[in-house]
This record gives C-alpha cells, structure tokens and sequence, in this order.
C-alpha cells in the first residue's frame, strides 16, 4: 500500500471559495506517510464540507509556475521541496501572496538545509531538539482571539507528536505571531530524547506571508482530537479567505 501512489483528490464543485495543492512523499518515514493519508481523507472531507477545491500529489515537480497559478494555497504534509527550480518556484508564488500550511517535518531546517530565504520565511528559528518517542502534551493557546485558534480552550491536550524545539525562537522575530505553545507543565518530555526547558511554539504564522506553520504531523493519531482537529479545519480556512494583493 506505501508504494502505490495516491491519485489526486478533484471535487466536483463549480464554484470553490478556493483551491488548494497538497504535496506528499512516500518515500519518507512510515508515520509521516500515515499522517499525509490520514491529512488528505481529513481536508477532503472538510472540502466537500466547508466548499473548497482539494488536491493532493506527490509529484514535487508539479511545485511549478504553471501548476501553482491554478491554486491558492499549497500545503507541504510530509515533505519539502528538493531541487532549486521547485524552490524558486515556490518563493514566486508566495512572493504573489499565495497560501502555505506546512506541518510538522515540512518546517524541519538545520546546517544542512542551505536554503536561507525559507529559515526566514519560517520566522528565523533553526531545528534543535526533539522530544521521543512521540507523546500527547499539553499545548497553551495563546492568542485565542485568532481565526486560527478560534473556539479552542486556552489549554487542550494535543494526541501524541514529536515536537520540534526551535533556535533561536521564532517568537523573538517581531513578524511571527505565535499562535500555540507546548505547555511547559509537560516538561520533561520524552524517555529517549527530552524536552525539559525552554519556549517551543508549535503553531505560529510569519506575518510577512500568507503561511502558517503547525508543528502536528507524526503517526496515525494526530486527528484523534476535535479540539486539535478544530484547529486544522481554522488553519485551511483562514488561509483560504486572507488576501494579499497577487500581482497579475
């Protein structure tokens, strides 16, 4: 089943609020791969649901000029783009004011990644830890009145994730608002690798896109949670009706 491809999702609707492009990887890490499947059964009943268009594929060259001028908002579920033209691709269309949510190992960055225009995008913080194995933990909410955040409890435990720590913070950059926050009553977290101290958002948006980043997206449990999956439904949304002028 890993290896066979997904086909595109295409709803039959002739009039989407707006259009959205999931990327996905089979090649990756089994409890991504499970959270991409679980993600796209997830947005495409909230497709049908909310009246958007919802497509997903794993076909990275499609990260294109041509493809991405038919969508509003891309989303990254499990992976990142590799090659230099699916980059600059990408920094066009968000340049243009398109939509991204990327989720969990999407944001992952380190020495490694050279690529500086997205640590930027991301808000400037770098990978530096993580807790393991995955573990449910309290998360804060922390800005409540956010469409976003909207209707969640200013606390709620989110099912079990690998949860990134970030520096420096993206909260130290004054573009980035942070949305969530992994409680730090959970500390430490972990049994092999330990979260003990520190700020580590796990929802955030750099106020200079039209993005958001959601730290969620290990294993088969992440929709487990209506308040989580609360938050998923307001993120696409959100995306979905903020405008930033797209020049023609």
């Amino acid at each position: 089943m890993i290896g066979l491809m997904i086909a595109p999702i295409i709803l039959a609707t002739s009039k989407p609020t707006f259009r959205v492009l999931a990327f996905y990887s089979l090649k990756v890490e089994p409890d991504h791969i499970a959270f991409a499947q679980n993600a796209i059964g997830f947005y495409k009943g909230l497709a049908t649901k909310d009246g958007f268009a919802f497509d997903a594929t794993t076909d990275w060259n499609k990260l294109n000029d041509n493809t991405l001028k038919s969508y509003d908002i891309v989303v990254w579920l499990n992976d990142f783009p590799q090659s230099a033209d699916q980059k600059a691709a990408f920094e066009r269309f968000e340049a243009h004011g398109g939509g991204w949510l990327g989720c969990h190992v999407a944001g992952y960055n380190d020495k490694y990644t050279k690529w500086p225009w997205y640590v930027d995008f991301l808000g400037g913080g770098v990978f530096y830890t993580n807790n393991w194995p995955p573990m449910p933990a309290s998360l804060i909410v922390d800005d409540p009145k956010h469409s976003v955040t909207r209707g969640l409890p200013s606390k709620y435990a989110a099912p079990a994730n690998e949860f990134y720590m970030w520096k420096p913070s993206p909260r130290v950059n004054n573009d980035v608002r942070v949305l969530v926050t992994l409680d730090p009553d959970n500390y430490p977290l972990g049994k092999k690798d330990l979260l003990t101290e520190g700020d580590i958002p796990v929802v955030w948006t750099n106020t200079k896109y039209r993005m958001l980043y959601i730290n969620m997206g290990h294993g088969d449990k992440i929709f487990d949670s209506d308040v989580q999956n609360r938050l998923f439904e307001n993120a696409i949304l959100w995306l979905g009706k903020l405008k930033i002028s797209r020049p023609k």
